[in-house]
């Protein structure tokens, strides 16, 4: 059992998911517009890194994943940025949530804070096995 779960490197069941969720929510926000970046009380500039990041992210992941094997220090960093990408995304999303507290985040703001965990895994992990 233990060399089945090594043959599918484990790492794909979080990578996929996490992909995912970024691709969608960068390509939802497009095509790019001001009054989006207004809408949440954002400066232009932010919003454009913000759609970019969470594309990019998101490719970034799956790319890093996939060419592993051929350019394993390139991969290795395209992971690393990519979750590092991730973490100051999610941060940002939950700073604008404007919580009272720690506890509230942790207890009602789920889907960000495992977005910002598997953005921390990826950034202290990358490739590494």
């Amino acid at each position: 059992m233990l060399n089945l779960i090594r043959l599918l490197n484990v790492d794909w069941l979080i990578r996929i998911p996490l992909s995912i969720v970024f691709l969608q929510q960068g390509v939802s926000k497009l095509p790019f517009s001001a009054e989006d970046a207004a809408s949440f009380d954002l400066p232009v500039l932010v919003w454009f890194f913000v759609v970019a990041g969470e594309i990019g992210a998101g490719i970034g992941l799956i790319v890093g994943g996939l060419i592993q094997k051929l350019w394993n220090g390139i991969a290795d960093i395209i992971t690393r940025f990519s979750g590092f990408t991730i973490g100051c995304i999610m941060t940002g999303v939950i700073w604008i949530s404007q919580p009272e507290n720690l506890i509230d985040v942790l207890l009602y703001d789920n889907l960000h804070v495992f977005l910002w965990v598997g953005g921390l895994f990826f950034a202290l992990k990358g490739n590494r096995k």
